[in-house]
Parts: C-alpha cells; sequence; structure tokens
C-alpha cells in the first residue's frame, strides 16, 4: 500500500526508509527545480528577487544571508540558515533531512552538503529506497572551497574546515580540519 503524501514526507525527514521516487516527493523535487532555475538564471545584480525566490524556497534564514549563483538543493524547505551567512558558486545541499546552519557562516565554492543515503547493497539500492540523516553546522564556521559534508554530521562552533576536506564525522568545536577523510590539523 502506497504511502500519503504527507506519510512519505514525514518518513523521508524523520529518518525512515522511504521509497524516493514517491510521486508526492517527485512533484515537491521538480517545485524546487522550477524555482532553483529561475534564481540561478536571474542577474547576479536582482538581489531582491533572488532573495524573494531564497525567502520562498528556505525552511528559514536570518536578516543577512547571500548564496552566489548556481544554487542546487533537492527541497530547500529543510535548509534554515543563521544570520551572516555567505555561500559562494555551486553550493550543493541535498536536503531530504533538515541541514541547520548556524550564524557567521562562510562557505567556499563547490561545496556539497549531503543528508541522503543509499543502501550498500546494490539489490536494494536498486528498488529506490533511502534514508536521510541531518546535517548541523555551529556558528562561526568556514568551509572551504570543494569540501563535502557527509549525511548525519554535525559541525561544531568556530571550526575551520579546509579546501577539499570530506567530513565523516562530527568535528569538535575550535578546530582546524582537512583531508579525506578529514582529521583535526589543528586546534583554535
Amino acid at each position: 500500500m502506497m504511502k500519503t503524501a504527507e506519510e512519505i514526507w514525514q518518513a523521508m525527514v524523520s529518518g525512515e526508509v522511504y521509497d524516493a521516487t514517491h510521486p508526492e516527493l517527485m512533484r515537491r523535487l521538480k517545485a524546487t527545480r522550477e524555482k532553483l532555475w529561475e534564481f540561478n538564471r536571474l542577474n547576479p545584480s536582482q538581489t531582491e528577487k533572488k532573495n524573494a525566490i531564497l525567502h520562498e524556497l528556505l525552511g528559514g534564514h536570518g536578516k543577512w544571508f547571500h548564496i552566489n549563483q548556481p544554487f542546487r538543493c533537492d527541497y530547500g524547505c529543510n535548509i534554515f540558515i543563521g544570520e551572516n551567512f555567505f555561500a559562494n558558486f555551486n553550493l550543493t545541499i541535498l536536503d531530504e533531512a533538515e541541514v541547520r546552519i548556524g550564524d557567521n557562516v562562510f562557505i567556499g565554492p563547490n561545496v556539497s552538503i549531503y543528508t541522503a543515503c543509499h543502501p550498500l547493497d546494490a539489490e536494494t539500492r536498486n528498488t529506490a529506497v533511502e534514508w536521510a540523516e541531518p546535517v548541523t553546522i555551529g556558528n562561526n564556521v568556514w568551509i572551504g572551497g570543494s569540501a563535502t559534508l557527509i549525511p548525519g554530521v554535525t559541525i561544531g562552533d568556530n571550526v575551520v574546515i579546509g579546501a577539499g576536506a570530506v567530513v565523516t564525522k562530527d568535528v569538535p568545536a575550535n578546530v582546524v580540519v582537512g583531508g579525506n577523510p578529514a582529521r583535526i590539523i589543528k586546534k583554535l
């Protein structure tokens, strides 16, 4: 029996296994892609119009925020950003679960933040089932270009993530991490 639209949405955002091809999820993905298509094609000087689209798309945001074009996400409504947020070109956020980003966070170009998880077993993976794990980023965080944050990680306050790092586990506050997988390089 197919789950209702609300049941499938709740399953996804709460970390339960769900059918990623459910018609309601496909409808919401399409609606988000259409908003992003418009956002990414606006003249960069059209700040008010870009912010209006992001205001409609995001789950919440602080008073001042800026996301350079192009920007990509799956749903948008599961992304919450704090005050004084800046993201450079090509930010990708797969927000099947919540992505919470604190105040004074700066993100370099080509950064990817993922919440979607897929089964390791190919036969199961091919059925389009998946689950999601939230990502949390603290305050005063700088994420260097081309870094990747995988599902379920929490980044503490006052952290610097080096360019190209792949963050596979939680990062405590007040450190610099880098590498693949990311490890602590320096305490701040």
